[in-house]
């Protein structure tokens, strides 16, 4: 466990990084609270009893200080856009690993595209999108490829009771809207594509209890970044249920309300992961409760393998690459049940 290393939390006080925290208290680490804004810092310090230092991308000695005597650091502060590369650059700086929970696209892409070279030869770790979305799609995709070498097809479907999307989110999808215009993304013949047309509309078979689900196809999320970074997959497409589109789509809907003791919502979520070779297929498929909680089990169980050495490489690396991905899984238990179907 942590035995009282002290781990920075960028945005420590938002959504998840309040569950991130708390995470980390409950497996003996000690966060050292930071972000932009000193007044939620401040209240959040009094609240736990730990030490904020506030800081701000704009500022690099701040984020120097913010970092200083840390033994790592995990970014929650989004958009992403906007924080990645700073504070990347504050933990080579410091000599520590960095790891983030971002879920947009570009900033996901600009990570592996800039921070790739630099962070390898300085045998740094760097582990982008080790959230939700992003980090637990791919290791199941990378579970499910077990010993092959390449897959002609990787399919990662989102099942959710639900979507009720933090003002991190919205904002987050605001800037990759900014970036992206009014094209889509998606990832085919081993390349990024770009789509004016609408997204398509399909069933998806989830497994039992969920069962047949319309979803949204082609609905691209941080695991088409993460999993074509070291699979040899040239089609990686991800799905939505149409009712979480619907949900994170109509400006109403309210922000998760927490309906039990940690705070969780009573969201539910059910991930199915599919590969295909030839005539073959193999499916992993795990659930659990609440997309934004997950997120904290997700990130500080990466945090811990890397501190403790359990790493298979350095440089940017998603989760399937830089973790042994089906223990990595099991490990995750209660927080993520697995089922490994085929």
């Amino acid at each position: 466990m942590g035995a009282g290393q002290t781990v920075a939390v960028f945005g420590a006080y938002g959504h998840t990084g309040r569950f991130v925290v708390t995470e980390l208290v409950e497996r003996g680490f000690v966060p050292v609270l930071s972000g932009r804004d000193t007044g939620k810092l401040t209240v959040l310090a009094k609240e736990t009893g730990l030490d904020a230092r506030p800081a701000t991308v704009d500022d690099p000695d701040s984020l120097d200080r913010a970092l200083a005597g840390t033994a790592a650091v995990i970014n929650c502060a989004g958009p992403f856009a906007s924080t990645t590369a700073p504070v990347i650059e504050a933990a080579l700086r410091a000599e520590i690993p960095y790891l983030d929970v971002a879920a947009e696209l570009e900033a996901n892409i600009d990570t592996f595209t800039h921070f790739a070279d630099r962070a390898r030869d300085a045998g740094a770790v760097v582990v982008p999108a080790m959230a939700f979305f992003g980090g637990l799609g791919d290791l199941l995709v990378t579970a499910a490829m077990g010993d092959w070498n390449e897959a002609d097809e990787a399919h990662i479907a989102y099942g959710l009771s639900s979507w009720h999307p933090t003002t991190g989110t919205r904002l987050s999808g605001a800037v990759s809207r900014e970036r992206r215009g009014e094209r889509r993304m998606r990832y085919t013949g081993g390349q990024w594509q770009y789509r004016t047309d609408a997204a398509p509309t399909r069933q998806w078979r989830f497994p039992q209890p969920m069962g047949p689900r319309s979803v949204i196809g082609e609905f691209t999320m941080a695991d088409v970044v993460t999993v074509p970074s070291h699979l040899s997959i040239p089609e990686v497409t991800t799905y939505m249920t149409a009712n979480a589109v619907q949900d994170i789509a109509a400006p109403g809907t309210p922000a998760p309300a927490a309906t039990d003791e940690s705070g969780r919502s009573d969201q539910t979520f059910l991930v199915d992961a599919v590969v295909r070779l030839g005539g073959a297929e193999r499916r992993v498929a795990a659930h659990g409760q609440d997309i934004y909680a997950v997120t904290a089990p997700l990130v500080v169980e990466a945090l811990e393998r890397v501190l403790t050495g359990r790493t298979r490489t350095v440089g940017v690396a998603a989760a399937g690459k830089m973790f042994d991905a089906l223990e990595f899984l099991r490990a995750l238990s209660p927080h993520v049940t697995l089922e490994l179907l085929s």
